[in-house]
């Protein structure tokens, strides 16, 4: 049987949190160096890295800040790939994926 992914909403906003306090050491800035750039506030940024929790306007702020924001807006354009996935637990059990 396929692995499936058991991912939730704080899996993927730590995620997020974790990708972009990377990128932003990467490059070498401190918090306050990044809120002066993203117009988001240093508080914020930390209480995101720490716990992943930021509204979607500031976390697009701070990726257009510390990547390409065509690279996540491009998530969006792909073709849905729910369609691969089963559509009844019978479909699971027989494992016709």
């Amino acid at each position: 049987m396929a692995d499936l992914p058991l991912l939730d909403d704080t899996d993927v906003q730590q995620a997020f949190a974790a990708h972009l306090r990377a990128q932003r050491e990467q490059a070498g800035l401190s918090r306050a160096a990044l809120a002066e750039r993203s117009t988001v506030p240093a508080p914020t940024i930390k209480k995101f890295e720490l716990t992943g929790q930021i509204s979607l306007r500031q976390l697009l702020l701070l990726w257009q800040s510390l990547d390409d924001l065509q690279r996540l807006y491009a998530l969006t354009q792909e073709p849905a790939r729910h369609a691969a996935l089963p559509g009844s637990i019978e479909e699971v059990l027989r494992d016709d994926l």
